[in-house]
């Protein structure tokens, strides 16, 4: 069931027809520095506010923790990705996937484009680590509905190809002519996500443009391949990888940049 759903002929088109969007996707981390140390929200919203990303997508975005609340004395007094979003992105959604006796956390999406709908599926495989795909539909305006997915998988590889299939599945019921974008924490350091993936039509950003994924963990010495973008039905153009300060300091993951093209 979908977890809001608007009339696009109440989402508020506007004039100008948009040809080219630019987006972001970052594991904030739940608002921490590399091993905890350091709570780090604030710095991170002043440095993301800096892009001028028309849609941003978060991993590991806290909705509510009441002992954080307690404990730090910048922690927001609203929900992570509603602070990160501040008056930046007037739209957002949030797929919240672990739930515990403090709080939860999950996927968002900010959007400088209405949201017209959204849900947050479950591809928890099994155990206790709980997984979601944030599908997003928007109004962009001049183009037919774009679907923005959001996601992170999971650690162990058997658990990650169960989800890719899921994820899969999500993309086969979207009509071919809409376009597409996929971002996210993929943990695909092995690198199988984009032959399974290739099947329902997705390519990835990095690999078209520079013929390899990007390295994005650790953020300070990145080794690993496990934070992509992937589009369909859609054009993409200088993708790149924010490696220097802040970034480097304001997550365990680096953060992705693409221009994409409708």
């Amino acid at each position: 069931m979908s977890d809001r759903e608007r009339n696009p002929q109440e989402a508020g088109q506007q004039a100008a027809p948009v040809k080219t969007v630019r987006i972001m996707t970052i594991n904030v981390h739940k608002g921490f520095n590399v091993f905890n140390r350091r709570h780090i929200l604030p710095e991170l919203r002043d440095a993301v506010s800096t892009l001028s990303a028309d849609m941003v997508f978060l991993q590991e975005v806290h909705g509510e923790h009441r002992k954080h609340r307690l404990r730090y004395h910048d922690w927001p007094g609203v929900p992570q990705y509603e602070f990160l979003a501040d008056s930046m992105w007037p739209e957002f959604a949030y797929g919240r996937n672990a739930v515990y006796p403090d709080g939860d956390h999950g996927n968002a999406l900010l959007s400088r484009f209405p949201i017209l709908h959204y849900e947050n599926r479950d591809v928890s495989i099994g155990g206790t680590e709980r997984r979601g795909l944030l599908h997003c539909q928007l109004a962009v305006p001049g183009q037919p509905t774009v679907h923005a997915v959001c996601v992170h998988l999971g650690l162990r590889h058997a658990h990650r190809l169960q989800q890719l299939n899921l994820l899969c599945k999500l993309l086969d019921a979207i009509p071919d002519d809409k376009a597409v974008i996929v971002a996210g924490d993929f943990n695909d350091w092995q690198l199988k996500a984009d032959g399974v993936l290739a099947e329902c039509g997705l390519h990835e950003a990095f690999m078209d443009w520079h013929g390899r994924p990007a390295r994005t963990f650790p953020a300070r010495w990145p080794l690993l391949c496990l934070d992509r973008i992937y589009i369909r039905h859609a054009t993409c153009r200088n993708p790149r990888a924010l490696y220097r300060k802040p970034w480097s300091h304001l997550s365990d993951h680096v953060p992705l940049m693409a221009e994409i093209g409708l």
